[in-house]
């Protein structure tokens, strides 16, 4: 799939109820994802207005292409105002991860204090959550804070194979973080880690899903990009036993670094915006499809690339505060 295509199917997600006319009306581009607000007459008084506001709990990649860095490329791109709360900084770049520092509990706890409240939040994304200490500090201000539209990446391995997390931080995070999330986004390393065995072929996704969805998750998106063949396979389960599968070609790149991260930031986003979580979904894997597309043939590093975060930005969402 070329970019100039994978674009035009983004753009082309559909809205129930899309403005008419407007910015992104005229330039061909889907009307509520391309939205901006009218500026008033410069002599009419101005209303309070906010943005719309997304913060990614996760780990700092110094080679910009996943963690935090990727996130907020994403919230950006989507027309969000994004925040962090760093878990851990990792010596990363295209090739792997040679070294994590920790950030101490107490001081990722100062740093989400600081931002909720302070500026707020409509969206959370979770991310590397590496140590017990963590995922009980991000527990709590889940409740504390009463913090809306919860999206558990649950990361563990990077893509270039190393292991991110500690064994006895991930019945930590089951307890805790998956009865508090909106969704749950496991790639299959991370759900065979969570369910105690390999997932190895398309036809076992969905029991896989069921599995998941059994350790306490509201929604499970189980990503199935891992699984050989022409197709991309993804399962979305929630709650109640209603289930999709979402289906794209599978894009020729070895630019995939920090793919997981941006999904789940785009879902974040999406959800931030005021989409209900299965429209959220779709709309996120069509920015990533058009953002691995735009990156396919783009040399950066001598390892696995970024994504093209930036092919088709928007402007910051505005509403009334």
């Amino acid at each position: 799939m070329g970019a100039a295509r994978a674009l035009n199917e983004y753009a082309a997600c559909p809205h129930p109820n899309p403005p008419p006319g407007g910015e992104g009306a005229r330039q061909g581009r889907s009307p509520i994802i391309f939205r901006m607000t009218q500026a008033a007459h410069p002599d009419a008084p101005q209303a309070p207005q906010r943005y719309v506001r997304v913060l990614s709990i996760a780990g700092s990649d110094s080679g910009g292409g996943a963690g935090i860095q990727a996130d907020l490329k994403t919230f950006g791109a989507l027309g969000c105002y994004g925040m962090t709360a760093i878990t851990a900084l990792t010596a990363q770049n295209t090739l792997g991860v040679s070294g994590i520092h920790s950030v101490p509990a107490a001081f990722l706890k100062a740093q989400i204090q600081a931002v909720v409240e302070d500026i707020g939040v409509d969206a959370v994304k979770l991310g590397m959550l590496h140590a017990p200490e963590v995922v009980e500090v991000v527990a709590w201000a889940i409740d504390h804070y009463r913090l809306p539209n919860v999206v558990l990446d649950p990361v563990m391995v990077a893509t270039s194979g190393d292991r991110l997390i500690a064994s006895e931080t991930v019945q930590v995070l089951v307890r805790e973080l998956f009865p508090r999330a909106v969704v749950v986004t496991p790639n299959l390393d991370e759900a065979a880690l969570l369910i105690g065995h390999a997932i190895d072929g398309i036809d076992a996704l969905d029991g896989a899903a069921d599995e998941l969805l059994a350790l306490g998750a509201k929604a499970v998106l189980l990503k199935g990009g891992h699984l050989p063949g022409d197709d991309v396979v993804d399962v979305l389960l929630q709650a109640g036993g209603t289930r999709k599968r979402l289906a794209s070609r599978r894009i020729a790149s070895r630019n995939l670094h920090g793919t997981g991260c941006t999904l789940s930031s785009a879902v974040a986003a999406h959800l931030a915006l005021g989409f209900g979580l299965p429209e959220a979904v779709e709309r996120a894997r069509a920015y990533v499809i058009g953002a691995m597309a735009a990156g396919a043939g783009v040399h950066v590093g001598a390892g696995h690339g970024p994504l093209n975060h930036g092919f088709a930005p928007v402007p910051t969402h505005r509403l009334p505060s």
